[in-house]
């Protein structure tokens, strides 16, 4: 008799072992808040899945729906949109209007095939860092539940001939189309309506 402990078999030639899915999560959120929320985590040691890429904008409601659907046609397996809690927006109701934007985005994705439970709205103030960590976690589960996303859209839709300023007007938005990036230059659908 051996004293050894059985050993697995090695797995054949020229095969790896599948890695588990883990979900790529785009998240939007707002300086004043979300944005310090997750901040306020870090600096708590409170731990949540590191499967979410934090994107500052300066408030929810300035979240061009181009950029929701960009992530989604490069990779991104769902998106998560945080802001202030309704009513103390520090640019009074702009995130009244994030979440007129967020209901048009998620009949627009679903209507492109992809679940609405892959675009998810997120509110939570600076001093919420617990909060915040446990709602990317639950979304994070959520999402790896859903599976990988596989969107083929850089095949099949071409984001620019969309009229996203119509959208973008009919959610709340200035007339004139989507603010400029923070560096001043315009999107592309923006620029071209401007021709």
């Amino acid at each position: 008799m051996s004293a050894q402990a059985p050993v697995a078999p090695a797995p054949a030639q020229g095969t790896a072992p599948a890695a588990p899915f883990e979900p790529v999560i785009i998240g939007f959120t707002c300086n004043w808040c979300s944005y310090r929320a997750a901040d306020l985590a870090g600096t708590a040691r409170t731990k949540y899945p590191p499967n979410v890429r934090l994107i500052r904008l300066m408030c929810s409601g300035r979240l061009d729906p181009t950029f929701v659907l960009k992530a989604y046609a490069e990779g991104a397996d769902a998106v998560l949109v945080t802001g202030c809690h309704p009513g103390e927006c520090h640019y009074i109701e702009q995130n009244y209007k994030a979440l007129r934007r967020f209901q048009l985005l998620q009949r627009t994705i679903e209507a492109l095939g992809i679940e609405p439970a892959r675009l998810q709205l997120v509110w939570a103030s600076a001093a919420e860092g617990v909060r915040l960590a446990n709602e990317i976690a639950r979304v994070t589960e959520e999402v790896r539940a859903l599976g990988p996303l596989n969107w083929p859209a850089g095949d099949m839709v071409d984001l620019d001939a969309f009229n996203l300023d119509a959208a973008w007007e009919a959610t709340g938005g200035e007339a004139g189309g989507p603010p400029a990036t923070p560096d001043g230059v315009e999107p592309a659908h923006a620029a071209e309506v401007a021709r």
